[in-house]
């Protein structure tokens, strides 16, 4: 996994492989890259990994092992433009299962504490629509849910 682009790195304290590993199983457009391991020259456990690379969906990942030092926050999320509802419901429960958190406004944790937004087609549409009265019931409808529900946001927007 190398060229051109951006590769984003997430900071684990060692679960990176774990974690590369259950991103490939949510994401069925995925493999696995490099893994390097701790030598005696560096301060983790010998042979332990210390990067693990994955892509996922086209985007390129390196999972570091660096320690308890840095924790995610929602401050960074990663956004999954779904192509139906099908797709959505998908990815919302396998990222919420085992330990994953709901949060607001279609976000969820992963287990890993990781952040995604997951979008429905029509969700953004409606909340940028041109009307902004329009706009602002959409918001307003999906300001209330965890789940975005992208009909109930349709009838808010139309309820004018």
């Amino acid at each position: 996994m190398s060229g051109n682009g951006f590769t984003t790195c997430l900071w684990f304290d060692g679960d990176a492989e774990a974690a590369a590993d259950y991103y490939l199983s949510v994401f069925k457009d995925g493999r696995l890259g490099r893994i390097a391991r701790y030598t005696e020259a560096n301060p983790e456990v010998e042979g332990s990994v210390m990067t693990v690379e994955f892509e996922i969906n086209g985007q390129r990942f390196v999972g570091l092992n660096g320690g308890p030092q840095f924790h995610f926050t929602e401050a960074v999320s990663f956004q999954i433009d779904c192509a139906d509802e099908s797709e959505a419901d998908y990815y919302y429960d396998a990222l919420t299962r085992d330990g994953g958190q709901e949060s607001a406004c279609g976000w969820v944790k992963d287990r890993f504490g990781v952040s995604w937004q997951v979008i429905p087609p029509g969700a953004v549409d409606l909340v940028s629509d041109p009307d902004p009265k329009r706009a602002a019931r959409a918001m307003a409808a999906m300001m209330k849910m965890k789940k975005l529900d992208v009909a109930q946001m349709r009838r808010a927007a139309d309820a004018g």
